[in-house]
Protein backbone atom coordinates (compact mmCIF):
# COMPACT_ATOMS: atom_id res chain seq x y z
CA UNK A 1 0.00 0.00 0.00
CA UNK A 2 1.58 3.53 -1.07
CA UNK A 3 -0.04 6.18 1.16
CA UNK A 4 1.32 9.45 2.60
CA UNK A 5 0.40 12.10 4.62
CA UNK A 6 1.99 15.28 5.04
CA UNK A 7 1.26 18.55 7.32
CA UNK A 8 3.15 21.32 6.33
CA UNK A 9 3.51 24.99 4.94
CA UNK A 10 3.17 26.05 1.78
CA UNK A 11 6.85 27.51 0.47
CA UNK A 12 5.24 29.75 -2.83
CA UNK A 13 1.75 30.80 -3.48
CA UNK A 14 0.57 27.77 -5.82
CA UNK A 15 0.01 28.44 -9.35
CA UNK A 16 -2.84 26.52 -11.56
CA UNK A 17 -1.08 25.13 -14.98
CA UNK A 18 -3.88 24.71 -17.88
CA UNK A 19 -2.28 21.27 -19.54
CA UNK A 20 -3.67 19.49 -22.82
CA UNK A 21 -7.31 18.75 -22.83
CA UNK A 22 -9.22 19.84 -19.48
CA UNK A 23 -6.79 18.87 -17.33
CA UNK A 24 -5.19 21.46 -14.55
CA UNK A 25 -1.77 21.06 -12.76
CA UNK A 26 -0.22 22.57 -9.93
CA UNK A 27 3.28 21.93 -8.44
CA UNK A 28 3.68 22.62 -4.65
CA UNK A 29 6.26 22.52 -2.44
CA UNK A 30 5.77 21.47 1.22
CA UNK A 31 7.78 22.61 4.22
CA UNK A 32 7.60 19.54 6.74
CA UNK A 33 9.01 19.98 10.24
CA UNK A 34 10.71 17.07 11.38
CA UNK A 35 9.64 15.81 14.90
CA UNK A 36 13.33 15.51 16.28
CA UNK A 37 16.26 17.69 17.43
CA UNK A 38 19.28 17.79 15.25
CA UNK A 39 23.07 17.69 17.11
CA UNK A 40 22.55 21.32 17.14
CA UNK A 41 18.95 21.31 19.29
CA UNK A 42 17.02 22.51 15.97
CA UNK A 43 14.49 20.90 14.27
CA UNK A 44 15.19 20.40 10.81
CA UNK A 45 12.60 20.65 7.71
CA UNK A 46 11.84 18.33 4.66
CA UNK A 47 10.88 20.02 1.68
CA UNK A 48 8.78 17.58 -0.89
CA UNK A 49 6.80 18.38 -3.88
CA UNK A 50 3.37 17.53 -4.37
CA UNK A 51 1.33 17.19 -7.47
CA UNK A 52 -2.01 18.07 -7.57
CA UNK A 53 -4.69 17.58 -10.43
CA UNK A 54 -8.25 18.96 -11.39
CA UNK A 55 -10.29 19.75 -9.10
CA UNK A 56 -7.43 19.85 -5.85
CA UNK A 57 -5.34 21.70 -7.96
CA UNK A 58 -8.02 24.68 -8.54
CA UNK A 59 -9.38 25.25 -4.86
CA UNK A 60 -5.30 24.81 -3.37
CA UNK A 61 -4.17 27.57 -5.83
CA UNK A 62 -7.48 29.81 -5.39
CA UNK A 63 -7.47 29.79 -1.63
CA UNK A 64 -3.90 29.11 -0.26
CA UNK A 65 -0.90 31.26 -0.23
CA UNK A 66 2.63 31.09 0.95
CA UNK A 67 2.67 29.73 4.40
CA UNK A 68 -0.38 28.19 4.54
CA UNK A 69 -0.36 25.53 6.68
CA UNK A 70 -1.76 22.34 4.65
CA UNK A 71 -2.20 18.56 5.56
CA UNK A 72 -2.00 16.28 2.58
CA UNK A 73 -2.79 12.89 1.47
CA UNK A 74 -1.57 11.08 -1.05
CA UNK A 75 0.84 8.58 -2.91
CA UNK A 76 4.54 8.21 -3.41
CA UNK A 77 5.55 8.19 -6.87
CA UNK A 78 8.68 8.39 -9.00
CA UNK A 79 10.02 8.71 -12.51
CA UNK A 80 12.98 9.30 -14.18
CA UNK A 81 14.23 11.28 -17.70
CA UNK A 82 17.01 11.98 -19.50
CA UNK A 83 18.44 15.51 -19.13
CA UNK A 84 20.00 17.81 -22.19
CA UNK A 85 23.32 16.52 -21.32
CA UNK A 86 22.17 13.05 -21.48
CA UNK A 87 22.02 12.19 -17.69
CA UNK A 88 19.40 10.23 -16.06
CA UNK A 89 17.58 12.16 -13.44
CA UNK A 90 15.58 10.65 -10.75
CA UNK A 91 12.32 12.22 -9.15
CA UNK A 92 10.09 11.23 -6.32
CA UNK A 93 7.14 13.48 -5.59
CA UNK A 94 4.03 13.13 -3.49
CA UNK A 95 0.27 12.93 -5.79
CA UNK A 96 -2.26 14.36 -3.59
CA UNK A 97 -5.18 12.56 -3.57
CA UNK A 98 -6.98 15.18 -0.89
CA UNK A 99 -6.01 18.44 1.17
CA UNK A 100 -7.04 20.00 3.91
CA UNK A 101 -6.28 23.65 4.46
CA UNK A 102 -5.33 23.35 8.13
CA UNK A 103 -4.50 27.27 9.16
CA UNK A 104 -3.40 30.84 7.10
CA UNK A 105 0.07 31.88 7.39
CA UNK A 106 1.07 33.71 10.46
CA UNK A 107 1.15 36.48 8.80
CA UNK A 108 -2.75 36.58 7.99
CA UNK A 109 -3.17 35.36 11.86
CA UNK A 110 -1.53 38.16 12.54
CA UNK A 111 -3.57 40.62 10.55
CA UNK A 112 -6.73 39.53 11.34
CA UNK A 113 -6.03 40.20 15.01
CA UNK A 114 -5.12 43.70 14.57
CA UNK A 115 -8.33 44.47 12.86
Amino acid sequence: MNNVILVGRLTSDPTLEEMDGDKKRTLIDVAVARNYKNQEGLYETDFIRCVLWNGIALNTSKYCNKGDTIAIRGRIQTRNYESQDGIRKYVTEVIAQSISFVAPSRKEEKNEEVK
